[in-house]
C-alpha cells in the first residue's frame, strides 16, 4: 500500500492521542478469514467495507497494485462464500500521499482522479457487489479536515474548506457516472448528519443553528440531492468557492440509488458574535 495523508497525519506529534498509528491496526489485511466469519456467525448478511485508494493506486494515479487486487478478490469472494452481502465504500478518507502533494481535495483535478479510481473498482469488482458508496462522510473529508483541522490533512483555511467542499461532492457526481458506465449498480453516498439546535431562543443563537445545519447537513443533501447550496453557507464562503462552481451542480446530483445517512449526536448551536466564526 502507498502512503496515505492519515499516514503521515498520524505521524506528526500532537495531531493523534498518544501518537497511534494505524499501521498495524486490527491486521485485517491478515486475518480477513476469521473476520468474516465472526460477522457471519454473529448472524450478520452483509459487510460493509471500505477500498484503500492507496492499496489499488499508490501513487493515486497510474499504475495499478496488483497484490491489491488481489486482496480485495479474496476478500470479496470470501463474503460471498459465506452469504454476506458486500457493501463498499470507495473513499473513506485515506488519500494517496502523492495526490496530496497535488493540492488534494483544494484541487479541482481529484474529480477525475477519483473517477478513474472509481472506473477500476467497477471494472474489477462492480459486477460482486451488493452496493456501492462512492464517499464516507464528505464533511468530515472537507469541513472538519480543511477548516476545523481535526482530520487529516489538517488544514485551518476558510479558502481550503470551500474548495474541498465543493469538490468532494463534484468528485462524487464523476464517480458516479464512472461506476455506472462500468455496469456497477446500486449506487449511493453515506452522509453523516445531525439534529441541529440552538443553545437559547435569541434570534442571534438561532441564527448560529441555521448556519451550522447549512454547513453539516443541507450543504451535502442539496448539493446530492437538488444541486442546490444555502443560501447562508455561500454567503460565509463567497469569494472562496471555485470559479464557475454552479456549472458542476448537474453532475453532483446525479440520480442516486439510495441515501446511506450516519447519525451520531445533536449540534447545539450559539453565536460567537464573530462574522468571520459564525458558529461554535
Amino acid at each position: 500500500r502507498g502512503s496515505s495523508i492519515w499516514d503521515t497525519f498520524s505521524a506528526t506529534p500532537g495531531n493523534v492521542h498518544n501518537g497511534d498509528t494505524g499501521i498495524n491496526a486490527c491486521n485485517h489485511y491478515e486475518l480477513w478469514p476469521q473476520d468474516l466469519d465472526l460477522i457471519r456467525d454473529g448472524g450478520f448478511d452483509a459487510y460493509r467495507f471500505s477500498f484503500a485508494w492507496p492499496r489499488l493506486i499508490p501513487e493515486g494515479t497510474g499504475a495499478v497494485n496488483q497484490a491489491g487486487i488481489d486482496f480485495y478478490d479474496r476478500l470479496i469472494d470470501g463474503m460471498l462464500e459465506r452469504g454476506l452481502k458486500p457493501y463498499a465504500t470507495l473513499y473513506h478518507w485515506d488519500l494517496p500521499s502523492t495526490l496530496q502533494d497535488r493540492g488534494g481535495w483544494m484541487n479541482r483535478d481529484i474529480a477525475s482522479w477519483f473517477a478513474d479510481y472509481a472506473t477500476l473498482i467497477g471494472e474489477k469488482f462492480g459486477d460482486r457487489l451488493a452496493a456501492t458508496a462512492t464517499i464516507n462522510e464528505p464533511w468530515c473529508v472537507a469541513f472538519l479536515s480543511h477548516y476545523l483541522g481535526i482530520h487529516a490533512p489538517g488544514y485551518r483555511d476558510l479558502r481550503a474548506a470551500a474548495r474541498a467542499m465543493h469538490h468532494v461532492l463534484f468528485a462524487h457526481g464523476t464517480a458516479i457516472d464512472a461506476l455506472r458506465a462500468s455496469g456497477t449498480k446500486n449506487l449511493g453516498i453515506v452522509l453523516n448528519l445531525e439534529k441541529s439546535e440552538a443553545a437559547s431562543e435569541r434570534p442571534e443563537d438561532l441564527a448560529a443553528m441555521d448556519m451550522g445545519d447549512a454547513l453539516f447537513n443541507r450543504w451535502y443533501l442539496g448539493g446530492v440531492l437538488k444541486g442546490q447550496y444555502p443560501e447562508e453557507a455561500l454567503q460565509f464562503l463567497d469569494g472562496h468557492l471555485p470559479s464557475g462552481y454552479e456549472r458542476d451542480m448537474e453532475i453532483i446530483s446525479r440520480p442516486l440509488d439510495w441515501l446511506g445517512i450516519n447519525y451520531y449526536t445533536r449540534g447545539l448551536y450559539r453565536s460567537t458574535g464573530n462574522p468571520a466564526q459564525p458558529v461554535e
